[in-house]
């Protein structure tokens, strides 16, 4: 079974979808709990790879599989590769936890043609977790322009009042982007067979090694480095972003926070800067500039926000900008503190999205203005509501903390000093937008008779929430595990992208002060 565990976690969400036609449409409560299944068994295919000790020792893909696919010619040929190491793990098991979690959450959400909208999720999550295991570039295209099609249907038939404006405007922007990185996958291919690079098929690890001259891997670089910085979101094409999660459904921004927009990241960390070192290194200052841009700009406009859901939305703008700070700092520390933080991201963001929908689910609004002196009707929701806020504003104690200190240090300890100076202050409009929304939302006096009888938290909603909160104070206290397997595939990354061995970080026994003269 461990040969194929991959594609058995990848597929059986289709097997799933299959199953569904068969189930009759009226009984909503059927499919969902069918749909819940399916993915719940989907996750515990996949933890296999959590309790696997070889990613601590090993760089290299583990769990790989090969099957020629697609031939035509003696020039142009396809085959399913897929494989998983330090890198894609998390963001693998962090897609096959946070589904359950995502369906769960339409029980009460969801309630016109739930079948499609369930189907829609199971081809979603296969899209997903093949976009994260495929070693073949054109298998990983394939699998990123799927993964569009149940989001923009997700966003355009079950979303808000503006739903149709904001999947076309999420499957424009997406689209664009992965256009351009098409054709420059295209040239890498042709430009190796010219090299005279026996290429069985796009394999990325063939690609890493053509030597591709400099001025070449400029303009190749951006068409990549645009198309994933679309998908993460950075600073200036984020705009398609605050609308997709407002008018999304809940379970929609919930995938699209926790897993959809760490696709932009992990492009860059397996795709662009391995590919293109060079570039790399030319636009590092540039990309590091547009995400302290992201960090500030994000915080500042979500302070601004009167609704709930906009401003956690533009808090994403935020978070990921500090993600990508990392990931540019090209150091261990600094790719550590980014890897971490998309998983924290995924986790407390999803989170944040659930309370959004439990409010909305019993009100039936997100106006700030519209509510006040909750936690006295409903304790378990604020004590949560809470905590994740904390997590979301870094509180040491939380994952949120150690995230962005690994980020913040990485950057500091590298050539993006200044930038890191500045970024702190994402962290200070963080604690001010979060607590300052929580305070006017929780506290204060009971003053709107529609929130009287608002009930606590349900026996459902606290199961959704039990395991988000598990991690938040697993990884806060105690996140050795989920370094421990990443960093050797890190340290291959670096050594591909800077050419040299990697320093470790710097223990303090090595710190040499300045003589006091």
């Amino acid at each position: 079974m461990t040969d194929h565990l991959l594609s058995l976690m990848t597929f059986f969400p289709i097997l799933g979808m299959v199953a569904l036609l068969f189930l009759p449409k009226e009984n909503g409560n059927l499919i969902k709990g069918f749909t819940l299944v399916v993915t719940i068994i989907v996750f515990f295919i996949s933890l296999p790879l959590a309790f696997n000790d070889v990613f601590k020792t090993s760089a290299g893909m583990h769990y790989t599989e090969f099957v020629p696919w697609i031939s035509v010619g003696e020039f142009f040929t396809m085959n399913y590769s897929v494989g998983v190491d330090g890198i894609s793990l998390w963001l693998i098991l962090l897609t096959t936890f946070i589904m359950p979690i995502a369906i769960l959450s339409t029980w009460h959400a969801v309630d016109k043609n739930v079948k499609g909208f369930m189907a829609l999720a199971l081809l979603l999550e296969t899209a997903m977790l093949g976009a994260f295991i495929s070693l073949d570039l054109f298998l990983f295209y394939i699998f990123w322009e799927l993964m569009l099609i149940p989001m923009y249907f997700m966003i355009g038939i079950w979303g808000g009042k503006n739903r149709i404006y904001a999947a076309v405007k999420f499957f424009i922007f997406t689209a664009v982007g992965s256009l351009l990185m098409l054709v420059a996958v295209i040239y890498v291919y042709y430009y190796a067979i010219q090299s005279g690079i026996d290429m069985s098929g796009f394999s990325i690890t063939q690609f890493y090694q053509v030597a591709i001259p400099a001025e070449i891997q400029t303009w190749l670089f951006l068409a990549f480095a645009f198309s994933f910085a679309i998908k993460v979101p950075m600073f200036p094409v984020h705009t398609w972003l605050p609308d997709a999660h407002t008018e999304a459904p809940t379970a929609g921004s919930v995938i699209l926070a926790a897993i959809l927009l760490k696709m932009g990241t992990y492009g860059f960390l397996r795709f662009a800067m391995p590919l293109f070192p060079d570039a790399t290194h030319q636009f590092i200052p540039f990309l590091a500039l547009l995400s302290v841009i992201g960090i500030i700009y994000g915080a500042l406009v979500a302070m601004m926000q009167d609704d709930i859901k906009k401003l956690v939305a533009y808090s994403s703008v935020s978070h990921l900008g500090f993600v990508m700070l990392g990931v540019f700092a090209l150091n261990l520390q600094g790719l550590s503190g980014g890897m971490i933080q998309m998983i924290n991201h995924g986790i407390t963001t999803g989170a944040l999205f659930l309370i959004v929908g439990f409010l909305y689910e019993r009100r039936h609004t997100r106006e700030i203005a519209q509510f006040g002196g909750l936690a006295k009707r409903m304790p378990i929701f604020a004590t949560i509501f809470l905590i994740m806020t904390f997590s979301s504003i870094g509180l040491p104690g939380t994952n949120g903390f150690v995230g962005e200190f690994l980020i913040l240090m990485g950057a500091f300890e590298s050539q993006l000093r200044w930038f890191a100076v500045f970024a702190t202050t994402g962290v200070i409009l963080a604690a001010v937008y979060m607590l300052w929304m929580y305070q006017r939302v929780m506290f204060g006096e009971l003053k709107n008779p529609a929130n009287e009888k608002l009930k606590d938290l349900s026996g459902r909603e606290i199961a959704l929430m039990a395991p988000l909160l598990l991690f938040v104070f697993w990884i806060g206290l105690y996140p050795n595990p989920f370094f421990e397997k990443m960093t050797p595939a890190l340290e291959q990354l670096l050594q591909q992208v800077n050419g040299t061995e990697i320093v470790a970080m710097v223990e303090p026994a090595q710190i040499q002060l300045p003589e006091l003269k």
